[in-house]
């Protein structure tokens, strides 16, 4: 049987039954593919005079409109079209958060092209590994990294032309083949460009995990995965056209997550810090620009709020600071809170969820509870956005209670998050599609969720296990500690036990005794690290994550030879 859907005649037309099967009716709403396109052309229509700010590499602060930085867009576009790139080509690029950078995001994936961002902080072998496994035919390179593209240039099997983000005036003497300047490359080119129809399961970036064993693993997201993220995002964050938004987590890692993109569709205006992420640059655009909103990992907000401190200044227009990469300490809460009337949120996510899956955002509950409460919850990662589901489970793979206490392994699936690696055979998901974030998490009764450790880093001594971020955050309470890092090292009797590393504000040790009477006060004693050590620096990975597995090298032997 067949129903017209606009047959009035048709008696409750809700279900079709044929045989066995029942098939829904389909409604009659009209049906576009979400690209990137799509997003250019709403940008172009309606946000054509939305700001675009960017301090250049010359350290000048230039601003334009989307109209105009789109025009350039469309001439990149035109000029990468006559070098040879085709839909689904990748173009890369080892670029800072600036001007040219926005306009090849949107001038690659709009042509219908890859955008391939790479990350300038892995090692020449894992740029070379990455360039030839992407097959990237074209890079886009700021000149503060021409030396580094010098150094892999003879070993790159596919690239073929390298364009200089620059004038050519701008370009330092360089041994590098086949280069060319970015603006002479665009000057006589048209500001007009016919953006093609794409589908929304096409390719439109690919970035490579910050992964610390192991070659990098390809992640592909798709135009639809890419749009659907940045709406949630922007409602998540409360992004709108009067939005002024200043993301420090990079452009080369997972879209800066997924701001340049929310920046389009909203019109806000986009402040972009290029490489001087120092505490009196970024305050300088945040007082010039009225920033509200700013995003970043926690090493740089300690540099600012040290900057701040210093100079007895205030962050007077910013309402909130968006955290990610690893987990912000309680002080850094109540710092932001008490002095610049700032709300830290806690986002989690990974480069294979591309990347924000919980938001940590202010709520009406939040803000109603006292400040001390508050700030415990803030240390949390949060709430999963509408478009991503989480659960914890246990080592049969049991789903765990959401009590606040059980921990288990965090899996999660949506719409934007990866279902294999790019070029891999299998899939990177169980059977029920879920993905194994590698991360230990606790989900509370409310649906927030608070991350334990991952699962590499969790200390097991004597059959149970010890947070190694749980660690961190308490002795981060205390008044002279600026940094702290905690491993599990072997130990001859309880397999493991955690060693605790510090950088102090004021340069000095802190009697070690005095530090373990602190955290007695905040954690059981078992939980005491068996040894302090004191370091001028922590070892940072790409992203800004500290990079724990070089200090369980070191130390291996640590309390061994004890």
């Amino acid at each position: 049987m067949r129903v017209n859907a606009g047959d009035n005649s048709a008696k409750k037309p809700s279900r079709l039954v044929l045989n066995k099967g029942v098939i829904s009716m389909k409604g009659n709403m009209m049906n576009w593919d979400l690209t990137i396109p799509q997003a250019i052309l709403h940008a172009e229509k309606y946000n054509f005079d939305g700001k675009l700010v960017s301090r250049e590499l010359d350290g000048s602060i230039n601003s334009t409109t989307y109209g105009e930085s789109i025009k350039r867009s469309k001439k990149l576009a035109n000029a990468l079209t006559k070098i040879g790139v085709n839909a689904h080509d990748r173009v890369a690029t080892i670029a800072w958060n600036n001007s040219r950078h926005f306009e090849t995001y949107f001038a690659v994936s709009g042509m219908g092209a890859i955008l391939h961002t790479l990350n300038p902080r892995y090692s020449p072998d894992q740029l070379i590994y990455i360039l030839n496994h992407a097959e990237d035919g074209v890079l886009i390179v700021d000149p503060t990294f021409i030396p580094l593209v010098e150094s892999v240039q003879d070993k790159l099997d596919t690239v073929k032309t390298i364009i200089i983000a620059s004038s050519k005036d701008g370009i330092p003497e360089n041994n590098l083949e086949n280069a060319l300047s970015y603006d002479e490359l665009i000057q006589d080119e048209s500001d007009e460009y016919d953006w093609p129809e794409l589908s929304e399961d096409d390719a439109v970036a690919l970035c490579y995990t910050s992964g610390t064993t192991g070659n990098p693993k390809g992640v592909l997201y798709s135009h639809r995965s890419t749009i659907l993220h940045a709406i949630s995002v922007s409602g998540a964050m409360g992004f709108d056209s009067s939005s002024s938004v200043l993301p420090v987590v990079p452009m080369f890692h997972v879209n800066a997550w997924g701001v340049p993109y929310c920046a389009l569709i909203n019109g806000i205006t986009l402040v972009l810090p290029c490489h001087a992420l120092d505490g009196e640059s970024l305050y300088e655009l945040v007082k010039q620009e009225s920033v509200d909103s700013m995003l970043g990992v926690p090493t740089v907000w300690l540099g600012l709020l040290q900057y701040l401190e210093g100079k007895g200044l205030k962050l007077d227009t910013v309402d909130q600071v968006l955290v990610g990469g690893s987990a912000a300490p309680y002080a850094m809460i109540k710092a932001f809170d008490e002095q610049h009337d700032a709300f830290l949120t806690h986002g989690w996510g990974m480069t294979e969820m591309s990347p924000l899956g919980t938001i940590n955002a202010p709520t009406k509950k939040t803000m109603s509870l006292p400040k001390e409460e508050r700030y415990q919850l803030q240390t949390k990662q949060g709430y999963p956005m509408f478009g991503v589901e989480i659960k914890t489970v246990d080592d049969e793979n049991n789903e765990l209670p959401r009590d606040g206490e059980a921990s288990g392994a965090l899996k999660v699936k949506g719409p934007w998050i990866m279902n294999q690696y790019y070029k891999a055979e299998d899939p990177a998901v169980d059977e029920g599609g879920w993905f194994d974030t590698g991360d230990v998490a606790t989900i509370h009764p409310d649906g927030c969720m608070q991350i334990v450790d991952r699962a590499k880093d969790v200390i097991k001594t004597g059959g149970e296990w010890i947070s190694s971020i749980d660690l961190e955050n308490a002795v981060l309470t205390h008044e002279n500690v600026l940094e702290a890092c905690v491993v599990g090292v072997p130990h001859p009797k309880w397999d493991e036990r955690p060693l605790l590393f510090l950088i102090t504000k004021d340069g000095n040790e802190i009697d070690k005794q005095e530090i373990n009477d602190f955290l007695l006060e905040k954690v059981v004693k078992w939980w005491l690290p068996d040894d302090i050590i004191f370091v001028k620096e922590l070892p940072h990975g790409a992203t800004g994550k500290l990079l724990k597995v070089e200090l369980r090298e070191e130390y291996k032997e640590h309390l061994m030879e004890k």
